[in-house]
């Protein structure tokens, strides 16, 4: 295990041993509060550009499940075809795992992958010190190495480009007549579209610009994605010609967004996005339906959010944060468009909400 040094923005270092793929890589340095899913969560395209730091104390004791693929060309177990994030920061890796469908160490896969991992960093304090001072970029760097210093840029880069898919890939449906949902992949996990496929539709999966406007459809759906949405503009034109379109006519097809897809329904509403200091990634986020008393606790990973001021007189907030009263989630007051912030798919953590899928389904 290799000496190894992370350099924050600030001047702030912690010092750890290395126990992934051994090179320095540069990221935005992001903490996620969560008590397990590291698998899901490294493969997780919304972390490309991200070192991701666990406060978990202990990772690693349950190891890794295989990376099989279903013969609809899903990953079994995993939200996507790699890893993702720069890199993996906790406190204590574990050597010994054990679990029923663990088939490798964690230690093993980022090898595998050339994704670095650290241990022995206090990541309590790191994490006291990226809320106090909100996300850095940070490096992590081999002490054996002192003049290998890599470079990197988070905000402006269109990291929905980099993770989105690069041509149509259609999901069929067990059902001969089954509804046809436009999904468009700005860096969707594996497990939006398992909870599709489960629901009888046929997921027509489409890259971040391509403009599914000409294609038939009976519904749209807005998946979660990386970076800023700022980067989005293609998407956002694409998305405010469908709105602009459905509201002349007479019937509405429905459309439902997950995090970024919220932050892109919001944008092409009208709204506006802001970066929050240190952002959402935990599996615990209490979140409120507006108008009502139903609570939901949710699993959330996103660094940005909609200004629900800035909404226009036809939209509305349908959730809200709990802890900082951020938005949570829009919807049309009129047509069937609506979106939700945090994953109601989890994969990991809880799935109290994913009866928004239902919600969405049966509006097709």
């Amino acid at each position: 295990m290799k000496n190894v040094t992370l350099l924050l923005e600030d001047g702030t270092t912690f010092h750890g041993k290395s126990f992934g793929y051994e090179k320095p890589v540069a990221g935005e340095v992001v903490f996620n509060t969560a008590m397990m899913g590291y698998p899901e969560s490294l493969t997780d395209p919304s972390y490309a550009g991200q070192m991701m730091v666990l406060t978990y104390p202990l990772v690693g004791n349950y190891g890794v499940p295989s990376f099989s693929i279903e013969s609809n060309g899903i990953a079994t177990f995993m939200e996507s075809e790699k890893i993702h994030a720069e890199a993996i920061i906790v406190s204590d890796y574990s050597t010994q795992y054990s679990h029923w469908n663990a088939k490798e160490s964690l230690a093993d896969w980022l090898k595998r992958e050339q994704v670095p991992g650290i241990t022995g960093i206090d990541t309590r304090h790191l994490t006291k010190v990226l809320r106090e001072h909100g996300v850095m970029m940070g490096k992590i760097l081999f002490d054996d190495e002192p003049d290998n210093i890599p470079t990197a840029q988070y905000e402006g880069v269109n990291y929905i480009a980099k993770v989105s898919c690069k041509e149509v890939i259609r999901y069929q449906s067990t059902q001969a007549s089954a509804k046809k949902v436009i999904l468009v992949d700005c860096g969707v996990k594996n497990n939006i579209i398992r909870c599709l496929l489960k629901r009888g539709v046929e997921v027509i999966r489409v890259p971040w610009n391509y403009d599914f406007n000409t294609l038939e459809f009976d519904g749209l759906f807005l998946a979660n994605g990386p970076g800023d949405p700022d980067t989005a503009v293609e998407t956002v034109e694409h998305i405010r010609q469908f709105l602009t379109t459905e509201s002349a006519k007479g019937k509405v097809r429905p459309c439902m967004g997950i995090c970024m897809g919220n932050q892109l329904l919001s944008k092409a509403a009208g709204a506006t996005i802001y970066k929050l200091k240190y952002g959402h990634r935990s599996h615990n986020q209490p979140v409120q339906q507006v108008g009502t008393q139903r609570c939901f606790i949710t699993s959330q990973n996103h660094g940005y959010a909609v200004d629900s001021k800035t909404l226009p007189n036809e939209w509305e907030p349908l959730f809200v944060n709990m802890n900082d009263g951020s938005n949570e989630g829009i919807r049309h007051k009129k047509y069937p468009w609506f979106s939700a912030q945090f994953h109601p798919e989890a994969a990991s953590g809880p799935v109290d909400t994913e009866f928004l899928f239902d919600d969405f389904v049966k509006l097709l």
